[in-house]
């Protein structure tokens, strides 16, 4: 389609940026590929390693095989765990089942873990703001059971009790709403005046980043679409987000043939953008779904510029140096 015919059908696509992949994530794909290369196929995962339908089917081609637990892993055998953290309590089962474990927990995921031994260690009360059954705050709580409670969002608030008010802490899963998340802080201050915050904030960059491009671009679009899986708690969030700051209407979909034509049926601006576990590929894709519906007008806005990486876990790094040495 031409400049002209573009500009006559007044059709456009906001796509944001930043969007898709984070630093933790690239990290934990990585960790998974190269053990692949470096082992051989099988590799086992606990868990899905990421929240992405594709990058599970993509790496399980690869020959990568996705458990529940450890006790599916058979003994001796090499088993990763996932980007979202686990408890310590699944370190000492894959020990018992001399099995090799490298973990692809997100090192962000790991300081909140941190977090929590330090106040834990000191007697402190912890509420973790989170969501109920999510595999980060089941790692996290794991780590001090008997000293955090989650607190599930504002409405949770009143359910919270404490030893000594003096002495309460709150901790949050990485990948929660921004403003959800100071919301119920606020409620729990309203409660607990002494409440401490974390030394600094638990939310990650790329799930805050995601989400303020959202904002900036919602108002101004009929629809927004994100790239990501269901159990994406971060891609979740950026629906409710986009509705929140004024989008007419919000979907998630795993692949663009899931976008219903019907969404767009008036539309003259689509919102698009993905999950931080999301690869830019399936975004792409969308945009030529979208192209040929006559949205090939593609404006990136782009609020910030994302540089972070992290190094592939010490386990992984230490014999694939050994496996290079060997030549």
């Amino acid at each position: 389609m031409t400049e002209a015919e573009t500009s006559r059908t007044g059709k456009r696509v906001l796509l944001a940026k930043p969007r898709g992949y984070c630093a933790g994530v690239d990290r934990a794909v990585q960790t998974v590929e190269e053990a692949l290369k470096l082992y051989g196929a099988p590799i086992y995962v606990r868990k899905q390693i990421v929240h992405n339908k594709h990058v599970v089917q993509t790496l399980e081609a690869k020959g990568a095989i996705f458990v529940e637990e450890n006790e599916e892993v058979p003994e001796g055998a090499t088993v990763i765990f996932s980007a979202h953290g686990v408890a310590p309590e699944v370190y000492e089962q894959a020990k018992v089942r001399s099995l090799k474990a490298i973990d692809a927990t997100c090192p962000l995921v790991t300081k909140v873990h941190q977090e929590a031994r330090r106040f834990a260690a000191e007697d402190y009360d912890i509420l973790l703001i989170g969501h109920e059954g999510h595999e980060e705050v089941i790692g996290t709580a794991g780590e001090a059971p008997a000293h955090i409670q989650l607190v599930d969002g504002p409405d949770g608030v009143d359910k919270v009790t404490v030893r000594d008010p003096e002495k309460v802490v709150w901790l949050s899963q990485t990948t929660l709403s921004v403003d959800e998340t100071l919301e119920t802080v606020a409620r729990l201050k309203q409660r607990l005046p002494l409440l401490q915050s974390p030394p600094s904030d638990d939310i990650c960059y790329a799930t805050s980043n995601r989400q303020h491009v959202v904002k900036e671009i919602a108002p101004d679009c009929d629809v927004v679409i994100v790239v990501g899986s269901r159990n994406s708690s971060n891609s979740v969030r950026l629906v409710e987000v986009a509705l929140d700051a004024g989008a007419r209407a919000g979907y998630l979909v795993d692949f663009a043939h899931e976008i219903d034509d019907a969404w767009l049926a008036g539309a003259r601006t689509v919102g698009l953008t993905s999950g931080a576990s999301v690869p830019d590929e399936l975004v792409q894709q969308v945009l030529a779904h979208l192209a040929e519906r006559g949205f090939a007008d593609v404006e990136e806005i782009t609020t910030a510029n994302e540089r972070l990486t992290f190094s592939l876990p010490q386990e992984l790094k230490r014999d694939l140096k050994a496996a290079a040495a060997r030549g």
